[in-house]
């Protein structure tokens, strides 16, 4: 089934098949992923694809430096017949939602979507509605060096499980993409694979998966090299150790394990931590590369036997 979806949205999206395998990750381990890339390179067709193929209730903020809380969360509204305060509900009362651009809007309008992705819930006028199950946020953003950005703050970065980068297609690629239009075949024609009902089940399964704790001590001695290196401002939290769990156990389960292996950590890892870093000063004036520092410390790390 798994395989027959990646099959699928690959259909539509035409980019690298690791991007669809971790957009699947961060769906059935329960997370939230970052789109980053310049316009027009494919973000909100691979999460409308997504949504469609796996047949859940999708919702689209289309963020703007105008964009108010109330937008995404909902507001009370006076009822005069009633004479009572209604819930109307916000843009985040979605199965899937895709967060377009969310570093195009203010830092308090992106602070509204802390509540939701952290506890699956959001609280307008003291009262706590439950979000749709399953949940995901699908965010995307250009790249902090454009006009018109906010850098996201720590605290929203470490709300997502995995950032992911999207780049410019192969010649293959682009080909077919074209292709595609002219043969109409779009989004809107995507055809769903799976059931939210059966995404749950999945989920359920995925949390399931054995992890033996020399395997997740493994997890914690990557994130420990990440706060002990110097270069970094910031290490990786301990969210980011249970995320890094978490996505070990979805990718077990893609590989059609019922197990976490050593390999499976080492794989997520990057994509896991590497949004969650940042370089000092002195590191930037260096011009050092973040993600190959990351990827020689993880290289370092001992690997349980």
């Amino acid at each position: 089934m798994i395989n027959k979806l990646k099959k699928h949205i690959s259909e539509y999206f035409t980019g690298k098949e690791e991007t669809i395998e971790n957009l699947l990750i961060c769906l059935f381990a329960g997370g939230h992923i970052l789109l980053e890339g310049i316009p027009g390179v494919g973000k909100t067709t691979l999460a409308s694809t997504l949504a469609r193929s796996v047949d859940c209730d999708f919702g689209r903020i289309q963020f703007t430096p105008d964009t108010l809380p109330t937008d995404v969360m909902g507001t009370e509204v006076f009822n005069m017949k009633t004479g009572e305060f209604e819930y109307r509900e916000g843009a985040i009362m979605h199965q899937i939602v895709l967060a377009d651009e969310i570093n195009r809007t203010s830092p308090k309008t992106q602070a509204s979507l802390l509540e939701a992705m952290a506890e699956g819930q959001t609280t307008v006028g003291g009262v706590k509605h439950r979000l749709p199950e399953p949940f995901m946020v699908i965010a995307t953003q250009n790249p902090v060096e454009f006009m018109g950005t906010y850098p996201l703050p720590e605290a929203q970065i470490d709300r997502f499980m995995m950032k992911i980068t999207i780049d410019y297609p192969g010649e293959s690629e682009e080909l077919r993409m074209t292709r595609n239009m002219l043969t109409g075949k779009t989004v809107e024609k995507v055809e769903s694979i799976i059931t939210s009902e059966e995404v749950v089940r999945i989920k359920e399964q995925v949390a399931g998966v054995a992890i033996k704790d020399e395997v997740i001590r493994y997890a914690r001695d990557i994130a420990e090299m990440t706060r002990n290196e110097e270069r970094f401002v910031l290490g990786a939290s301990p969210r980011a150790v249970l995320a890094l769990v978490r996505a070990s156990q979805a990718r077990a389960f893609m590989e059609g394990r019922d197990f976490v292996k050593p390999d499976d950590v080492k794989s997520v890892a990057p994509f896991v931590l590497g949004h969650r870093l940042t370089l000092t000063p002195e590191a930037k004036i260096a011009k050092e590369d973040k993600d190959d520092i990351l990827r020689k410390l993880i290289r370092k790390t001992k690997i349980p036997m």
